[in-house]
């Protein structure tokens, strides 16, 4: 049997590194793992219970919230954007978190990590990020943690899938997800 992980990057950026990282962890995977990143996240509105209609929620919100439904667990890759979640992260968790207590996130393992240009490497995002998918109804992996300071010069010449120190920690976070999801499957 296949784990599923839904990957969901925090950057819209083309040369994101968080998005780059999200590559690594579906490169690496463990055998018997798919990691698999979301796109779409741009195209999903912000939220809003106007048009959060059932049978007539924007398709791009459906679409998210079938593919997270469709998953084992998730992985979530926030860079820090003023010191805290990016507003395209947190929209999805908004999305996915409805209907209220019955949402697509409600009880699915999720494990936060991420890269940022400071010196801590987007902390402040990534527990903001885990605060918000606890109040979603998620189930944070708290032990997965994954934190690379300083993106810009990590990973100037140097994918983070080629980095093993980043290959050996995002293996570590997917293991921990997968026995946490394989924990909610039994």
């Amino acid at each position: 049997m296949t784990v599923r992980i839904l990957a969901l990057v925090g950057s819209l950026r083309a040369g994101s590194h968080n998005r780059q990282l999200a590559e690594a962890a579906a490169k690496h995977a463990p055998e018997g793992v798919e990691v698999n990143i979301f796109e779409g996240l741009a195209d999903i509105p912000f939220y809003n219970e106007d048009i959060d209609v059932e049978g007539s929620a924007p398709e791009a919100a459906r679409a998210l919230r079938t593919a997270i439904a469709q998953a084992d667990g998730l992985l979530l890759f926030s860079p820090e954007y003023n010191g805290t979640i990016p507003a395209v992260l947190k929209n999805a968790i908004d999305w996915a978190s409805r209907p209220m207590g019955a949402g697509a996130i409600v009880g699915k393992p999720v494990a936060v990590v991420g890269t940022a240009y400071g010196q801590y490497g987007g902390v402040w995002a990534q527990d903001e990020t885990r605060k918000a998918v606890g109040i979603a109804g998620g189930t944070v992996v708290e032990e997965a943690k994954l934190s690379i300071p300083s993106s810009v010069i990590r990973f100037a010449e140097l994918h983070p899938a080629d980095d093993t120190e980043v290959v050996e920690g995002l293996g570590k976070v997917v293991d921990q997800l997968v026995a946490q999801s394989g924990a909610a499957a039994a």
